[in-house]
């Protein structure tokens, strides 16, 4: 019984700690998408 249990926290937690990893990739590329962005309309200007 124990060990299900153990089990179940151990898949929640990889889902969780993939799920932090997937929004932190998501974020950073977001953010260079802009950033970039940025640039490019400075160096047209």
């Amino acid at each position: 019984m124990d060990e299900s249990r153990n089990f179940d926290m151990g898949v929640a937690g990889s889902l969780t700690m993939i799920f932090l990893t997937l929004a932190m990739v998501f974020l950073m590329v977001s953010f260079y998408r802009r950033y970039k962005r940025l640039i490019d309309r400075k160096d047209q200007e």
